[in-house]
């Protein structure tokens, strides 16, 4: 028994190359500003006199509440359309860029920073536009448009990070913010292309599912609790590198263009991670994949806080630790759809990533508090080793099938 979809009847021109590329621009759009707000860190502190705490809570309640909508703006985006919600995110997101230039206080930045860029990304991040493209695109393309739209979101990573830095230096954190804040409009227009029948593609295997339905056969089916418990360590360890790298490079010695160009090779490297565990879910075991890849994790942080700082040990770093960066995406997303199908994949998918935004939300906060406490990083990225280590012992023994529905067994 599989869980199969209707092939979705879609004008000639959308082929799944043409979805595919467009669902990538968004994703260049809407993740490299997120991806380089650790480069506004020390000049929006130093300007408010303020401690990393603040910039760190800010950042934490961002990917905490990114994390709670996800699954709200993913039953929406199930039920509606990818459109509205990816484009009622991007103006909340540019919003809260904007307000960020005229952030005073803890609460307010908190609140631009936090709330509105966190549920801005609810509707407009990756989960959005792998739910849109798993709906759209034929069976055999979904595994490579997980994988392209990963690698997409890397290279926004890649673009903005060494921008970042360039515009804050010719101008000033307040201007990139605006420039960054009005590029995110583009996703609106954009969204039309992912436009999808509304209600998802009709299940064949099986009766339509309610909501509720599909949360409790997902929560009750063992192996995906195990991935979604998983994915929390994806989340501490991006969040905290993203957001607290470039200072620690700083306090290590190293000059701001190395933290830049480090994000920037990350970004670089993980579109081949990406694009490379897209096609190996087609060959090898998904869970596997994401054993390997929490594993490794942890050995390459080890090796790196176990030597001294300089610039071609941290962008080796940089390149290692892109090849595993986002790479988990495509096997995560993968096995959700192979379980459960696609009429709630968007929801579902937003479920373990709200685990992974919970990870994302204490690898920023602890990152930010251990650095006022102890003015170390130190036990952060030892907490890092260890979820890695222990999230590749959860994937091991998730069974990679279908779920069976007993209306689907009995026919």
């Amino acid at each position: 028994m599989s869980i199969a979809t209707a092939p979705v009847k879609l004008a000639s021109w959308r082929t799944p190359a043409v979805l595919i590329a467009f669902g990538c621009i968004i994703a260049v759009i809407s993740f490299g500003p997120r991806s380089s707000l650790g480069f506004f860190l020390t000049p929006l502190t130093s300007a408010n006199n303020w401690g990393r705490d603040v910039f760190g809570l800010a950042l934490a309640i961002q990917n905490l509440l990114w994390g709670l909508g996800q699954p709200f703006a993913g039953a929406i985006a199930d039920k509606y359309g990818a459109p509205r919600v990816l484009s009622f995110g991007a103006v909340l997101y540019a919003a809260g860029l904007y307000l960020m230039t005229l952030s005073t206080t803890p609460g307010m930045l908190y609140i631009s920073a936090g709330v509105l860029i966190g549920f801005g990304l609810s509707g407009c991040a990756m989960p959005a536009i792998i739910g849109a493209l798993g709906k759209l695109v034929p069976e055999n393309y979904r595994s490579l448009a997980f994988g392209a739209g990963t690698a997409a979101g890397s290279f926004g990573q890649f673009l903005y990070s060494p921008l970042a830095v360039s515009l804050n230096e010719n101008f000033d954190w307040h201007t990139t913010l605006v420039i960054f804040s009005c590029l995110l409009l583009l996703i609106v227009p954009l969204s039309l292309t992912l436009m999808g029948p509304r209600g998802g593609a009709p299940v064949k295997a099986a009766p339509q599912q309610s909501v509720k339905q599909a949360l409790t056969e997902a929560f009750g089916h063992r192996s995906y609790v195990l991935l979604v418990l998983g994915f929390f360590t994806c989340g501490f360890q991006l969040a905290f590198v993203t957001v607290h790298l470039p200072s620690y490079l700083v306090d290590r010695g190293l000059s701001t263009w190395v933290g830049g160009w480090t994000l920037a090779v990350i970004g670089l490297f993980n579109i081949v991670g990406s694009m490379g565990s897209g096609y190996l879910g087609n060959v090898v075991p998904k869970r596997l994949i994401l054993s390997f890849i929490y594993f490794m994790r942890a050995i390459s942080v080890v090796v790196f806080i176990s030597l001294p700082a300089s610039p071609a040990t941290t962008l080796v770093f940089g390149a290692v630790t892109g090849l595993l960066w986002l790479s988990t995406v495509p096997p995560t997303s993968g096995l959700v759809a192979l379980m459960f199908g696609t009429r709630w994949l968007t929801m579902l998918f937003g479920f373990a990533f709200f685990s992974h935004q919970v990870g994302g939300f204490l690898g920023v906060w602890l990152g930010g508090l251990a650095f006022e406490y102890t003015g170390s990083y130190n036990v952060v990225w030892w907490l890092s080793v260890f979820f890695g280590v222990a999230s590749a012992v959860i994937n091991l023994p998730i069974k990679e099938q279908p779920v069976v529905r007993p209306a689907a067994a009995a026919a």
